[in-house]
């Protein structure tokens, strides 16, 4: 997960320098930014930080109704959404990679639309696992965690190597986004694709090599980053929503 949050920051990096000024995987700042946008302020988009949050649901929503069955744990359902947010990804960067470093505004907006969408699942697929303070997607209630169960806020012990590895990575994954702009517009998101990919194969292997650790695998897995360095709506429903373990994430 700490790998997903890392890939988080990287999407939202090429989504809001690269697709005018719209977050694919931080919900909440589209909200603000539609809210701002509204009212007029700044020239501010609405189109897109609509269908961002638009498509993020309709991903989050398909996670949720694919993971119903299941438990917890890390099971085939939950490769096959990690590797379906992989191949979106791949799929994604391909068709930005062939309209240019500028594509026209419906181009972009349907470019928006799909990784938000992408990131949607991702979100959900994280929140099933339950990870604490890991959804890949929102930082905010990890970051009120530290701070709340500090020494200074009265708190005795906290996972804290967790807590600063998901803000450190988040914010690694923006810088790299922002810097894999200067490639182009497609190659943080390609990069992006090639970590979940990875991320769906590994939790696969792991948990086919031994199926009776497959709880305790979801959960390892499940440390990563779409958790992520920014605040968004759906991330802050997963968080809200499963308290998770305090199990460590490669």
């Amino acid at each position: 997960m700490l790998a997903l949050t890392f890939s988080t920051g990287v999407i939202d990096a090429v989504g809001y320098l690269g697709l005018d000024r719209v977050f694919t995987g931080n919900m909440t700042g589209n909200v603000v930014i539609l809210g701002m946008g509204l009212a007029g302020a700044d020239d501010l988009p609405i189109a897109g930080p609509a269908l961002a949050l638009a498509g993020f649901m309709v991903g989050a929503a398909i996670g949720g109704r694919v993971l119903k069955p299941e438990s917890g744990a890390w099971t085939f359902r939950t490769t096959a959404l990690f590797t379906t947010v992989g191949v979106m990804m791949t799929a994604i960067a391909a068709t930005m990679f062939l309209v240019g470093n500028q594509p026209d505004r419906p181009a972009g907006l349907a470019i928006t639309a799909a990784l938000a969408a992408a990131m949607g699942i991702q979100a959900a697929t994280a929140r099933h696992l339950a990870v604490k303070d890991i959804t890949t997607v929102v930082v905010t209630s990890l970051i009120t965690g530290l701070a709340a169960d500090s020494r200074l806020g009265g708190g005795l012990s906290q996972p804290w190597v967790r807590r600063i590895a998901a803000l450190v990575l988040i914010s690694a994954g923006a810088v790299g986004g922002a810097l894999a702009l200067s490639l182009h517009l497609g190659a943080g998101v390609a990069i992006s694709a090639v970590i979940v990919l990875a991320v769906a194969v590994i939790g696969h292997l792991t948990t086919r090599a031994d199926p009776a650790a497959a709880a305790e695998t979801g959960t390892q897995m499940a440390g990563t980053a779409g958790g992520t360095g920014t605040a968004g709506g759906a991330g802050t429903t997963g968080e809200a929503g499963r308290a998770g373990t305090d199990t460590a994430a490669p």
